[in-house]
């Protein structure tokens, strides 16, 4: 099938981040500098909604790849076995006929990025680990390797174009290229180094300015994590998995 234009797509991708901030709710209008703006934030974000519209983006994509709506759970039914955990509930499966085709992680930084960063880091790891795992162990059964993709949503904002904090080197330098990033810097180095080194199949990394949240507007800082170049691996991947299996009996 074909991808979306780039309009049709750019559109479909500024309505998901104005929904994001939608969710963030008037506290953080009020007054965003404070620390009340801030566990305002943690709270909305916290609450599990305001990614949903990049859930229904991606259920539109798989779906226009040939994937039946039945078949893509981004509600309930999103909990898959782990190997290290009995289970994780992801944000987006596509299920068909027994057979896990993808899986797909959302996560955003709103605030408190010297906490949240490091959290955000270990998460995608430890995700990615647990389940290429329990595929290994045959947690899928007949599936094939899952397609894994991940996507990044982080505020552009002072806070997040500050340097980072300090960092403590009692015994071994760190990488250079951490020394001094900002948080958007880091959320760009994790999102392709969590491909570069195989945990995911693709990923996108979205700058969203907090000055122009009522537009949805969104930067991408690298042609390597584009919304589009994640959105077009995963309609390849399903729509190569639906040509392969139409009108063949299951084994």
């Amino acid at each position: 099938m074909d991808m979306p234009s780039n309009e049709k797509l750019d559109a479909s991708v500024r309505k998901a981040v104005r929904h994001f901030w939608k969710t963030q709710g008037s506290q953080g209008d009020a007054n965003r500098a404070g620390a009340r703006a801030d566990h305002g934030r943690r709270s909305s974000v916290t609450g599990g909604k305001h990614m949903d519209g990049f859930f229904d983006l991606f259920r539109s994509l798989v779906r226009a790849a040939g994937v039946s709506d039945a078949d893509i759970f981004t509600n309930s039914g999103r909990e898959l076995p782990g190997y290290f955990r009995p289970t994780k509930q992801w944000d987006v499966l596509v299920v068909v006929k027994g057979r896990l085709l993808a899986v797909i992680e959302t996560k955003s930084m709103a605030s408190s990025f010297s906490n949240n960063f490091n959290n955000r880091v270990e998460e995608a790891i430890g995700s990615a680990v647990d389940l290429r795992t329990a595929y290994r162990e045959g947690a899928y059964g007949a599936s094939a390797d899952p397609w894994l993709g991940y996507l990044m949503l982080i505020v552009d904002s002072e806070a997040s174009r500050t340097r980072g904090l300090q960092h403590k080197e009692p015994h071994f330098r760190v990488f250079t290229e951490f020394s001094g990033a900002p948080y958007l810097g880091r959320a760009e180095l994790l999102c392709r180094r969590l491909v570069r080194e195989r945990h995911y199949n693709g990923a996108a990394c979205l700058w969203a300015p907090d000055s122009k949240r009522a537009r949805g507007e969104y930067h991408e800082p690298a042609e390597d994590l584009t919304f589009r170049g994640l959105a077009a691996s995963l309609v390849a991947h399903c729509a190569a998995f639906k040509s392969m299996t139409t009108d063949r009996p299951d084994r």
